[in-house]
């Protein structure tokens, strides 16, 4: 055999084999970096993967999705990236298209999308609890198991009654599988971070603590809903307070019945033997009837300066009050919204 038809079948040998590499490697690209993964409607959706899920675990979920357009090149590029042993929990958003290592990457480092987590118009812990677990991993026993402890409240540097001062209304960026001490301890953080050096003399210049101020903060947020009136009710709790008046507030009648969709306050329910019943006991309650808003909180800070001690709801029903330096013009504005009441059959 000549040299020249020697190198000319070795040239076609060698370049059999690089096609053959081409084709297998091609093959193995498509299968780490083609796109494998499809969401619905072509828009980008969310894998939530539990606390202590498993591979196996993780497949069902993405399968019941049906994110997943070839199973056996995401099974090959899992246990090439030993995802397997690597299953992290979380809430993972799925854009349209991900390649297998895309996807698995984000999957097998824990890189999950947090939650914007909010919460407001709430007024028992039990509602929070259900509000929380409607957007986290953590269940509501779990969340309540915490605020119905005394020894975790104290170490937390609260009582039974204030503990839910920590949490304040807003949107906080949370992981989805958070722990509920994780939780509680976030939101102290956000408590202290809260009150900042401002807000803290405030209170100590009107004689309040802490806990004091949202405790009176809860009061007037379920007072009114109208922003541009809660510094003047504050104002009406604070010369109360500053007499030695008993408060008298309604919302914390309410809260102690238990009953949200009372419309009316019976002279009867006066008489409810509860630390929360104002008309019973004076000063403030042992501790807030709601979680109040930041406009009801810095309201009480910056209480308005006035000579009113009474304030009764219009009774054009507009969500505004009638103010009152003497009890007989509060009594006169008080039986002008009773008669409405009754006009609109409202007895309970």
């Amino acid at each position: 055999m000549s040299e020249h038809v020697w190198l000319k079948r070795v040239s076609y040998f060698l370049l059999i084999i690089l096609l053959i590499g081409g084709i297998k490697g091609f093959s193995l690209y498509r299968r780490a970096f083609a796109p494998n993964i499809y969401t619905k409607d072509k828009k980008n959706t969310y894998l939530y993967i539990p606390t202590g899920s498993t591979y196996e675990d993780v497949l069902k979920l993405i399968n019941e999705k049906k994110l997943i357009k070839n199973s056996q090149s995401f099974a090959w590029a899992s246990r090439k990236k030993n995802y397997p042993n690597h299953v992290n929990p979380g809430r993972y958003k799925v854009k349209n298209r991900m390649s297998n290592n895309e996807f698995i990457n984000m999957l097998r480092s824990g890189r999950q999308d947090p939650v914007m987590l909010t919460f407001n118009n709430l007024r028992t812990e039990k509602q929070l609890a259900k509000r929380l677990s409607d957007q986290l991993e953590i269940d509501s026993p779990s969340i309540m198991s915490f605020f119905n402890s005394d020894s975790i409240a104290r170490s937390y540097g609260f009582d039974k009654y204030t503990f839910r001062c920590i949490f304040i209304p807003n949107t906080y960026e949370v992981y989805w599988n958070i722990s509920t001490e994780s939780l509680f301890q976030r939101m102290l953080s956000e408590y202290d971070s809260f009150w900042t050096w401002k807000r803290k003399n405030k209170a100590e210049q009107i004689g309040l603590t802490k806990e004091e101020v949202i405790t009176l903060a809860s009061i007037v947020n379920e007072e009114t809903r109208k922003d541009n009136e809660k510094s003047r009710i504050a104002g009406v709790y604070m010369n109360r307070l500053h007499k030695g008046i008993r408060l008298h507030a309604d919302p914390t009648v309410i809260y102690a019945i238990g009953n949200f969709s009372m419309q009316r306050v019976l002279r009867k329910h006066y008489k409810i033997d509860s630390p929360y019943n104002t008309y019973k006991f004076g000063g403030l309650p042992p501790g807030p009837i709601c979680f109040p808003e930041v406009s009801s909180i810095d309201a009480v800070l910056n209480y308005e300066k006035h000579n009113y001690l009474y304030f009764c709801a219009k009774p054009d029903f507009s969500g505004y009050h009638n103010f009152a330096k003497t009890l007989k013009e509060h009594n006169r504005n008080a039986e002008l919204y009773r008669r409405e009441l009754n006009k609109r059959r409202i007895y309970r």
